[in-house]
């Protein structure tokens, strides 16, 4: 799989919900379409940045083990629309 990483957010070493608050945060700054690698050692990342990428629109290109962490490489998607609550 080929893609260009533009941002790498190292978050070894910090406890849920740290790596995922980095991973919002650096999503934000990049454009749609670019990619962000966090690497991770919270195993609760392991079922949180799946989760949280399909519910916010984005795209988990792949997920890949490195000793004790986790590479988590996001692409942004496009900005979803919330729908509104039927009064």
């Amino acid at each position: 799989m080929e893609y260009e990483v533009v941002k790498t957010i190292d978050a070894r070493g910090s406890f849920c919900p740290g790596p995922m608050m980095e991973l919002v945060r650096a999503i934000k700054s990049v454009d749609v379409g670019q990619v962000v690698d966090l690497i991770s050692s919270d195993k609760g990342s392991e079922l949180e940045i799946p989760k949280w990428c399909e519910k916010a629109g984005h795209k988990l290109l792949e997920m890949k083990k490195e000793g004790e962490a986790t590479h988590y490489i996001v692409q942004k998607g496009e900005k979803r629309r919330r729908k509104k609550k039927k009064e």
